[in-house]
């Protein structure tokens, strides 16, 4: 295997690893865009992730990068699907949790006073980023019901997917090594076929503890392939 090879990472390319890459040849009418967490808590400064999430989303332009892939599959009519993560007042009974679950309740990331209740919705970190606004309220973008700890064997995504006659997924959004990955852990063993827009995607960093380099060992070692936001563009623009 050709060791020398390179794949892009944040900012530019690193030395690949000696591992197949099998990509993926997108199909109009099976692909779908899956973004998962869009939301205040982790993307906007004044989120209450900010702190630990913003170096992460500043480096690798996620912001942008999945408004790039928001703009992109809209034109090129490739649906979207939404996998957003809400916590009502029952969540926080819970007798046992894991550790970023505890951190997350107790930041109160994500509150929302109930599932039938909007009051104080609108513009909390619970909300999506304003800059993706047109995007998602525009209609056509499906929104599943809440995940409500990292992947989505708690929602409805599998479902909506499937119902759309979708097989094949270009995933991205918050955050990597948490929610992204289980997504697209869960997704893989549900047999689609799954690549990652690596930089469109972040993690918390923390002393000792890069979310997102751990994120992209595995995205790498278990998606059909790792690209960058430019490649997922280039490619769903082909489509149109």
């Amino acid at each position: 295997m050709n060791t020398k090879s390179h794949i892009h990472y944040i900012s530019g390319p690193r030395e690949d690893a000696g591992i197949p890459r099998p990509g993926m040849n997108l199909i109009k009418g099976q692909v779908a865009v899956v973004i998962t967490d869009p939301q205040n808590d982790f993307l906007s400064p004044k989120g209450v992730a900010w702190g630990v999430v913003g170096q992460s989303v500043t480096e690798n332009n996620t912001v942008a990068n999945i408004e790039s892939l928001f703009r992109t599959a809209k034109s090129a009519d490739v649906p979207v699907f939404i996998s957003p993560h809400y916590y009502y007042k029952h969540d926080h009974q819970w007798k046992f949790e894991g550790a970023l679950e505890k951190l997350m309740h107790d930041i109160k990331m994500f509150d929302r006073k109930g599932a039938l209740d909007l009051d104080g919705f609108e513009g909390s970190g619970a909300d999506w980023l304003d800059l993706y606004k047109p995007y998602i309220n525009d209609g056509k973008t499906i929104v599943a019901s809440p995940h409500k700890v990292f992947g989505p064997e708690s929602n409805d995504l599998v479902l909506q997917l499937r119902k759309a006659g979708i097989n094949q997924v270009i995933l991205a959004g918050m955050s990597a090594n948490l929610c992204v990955e289980s997504h697209m852990r869960e997704l893989v063993e549900q047999g689609f076929n799954v690549v990652v827009a690596a930089d469109a995607t972040a993690a918390a960093k923390l002393p000792g503890y890069d979310g997102y380099e751990a994120a992209f060992v595995n995205y790498r070692m278990i998606a059909s392939d790792v690209w960058s936001t430019a490649e997922a563009v280039e490619k769903l623009s082909a489509l149109k």
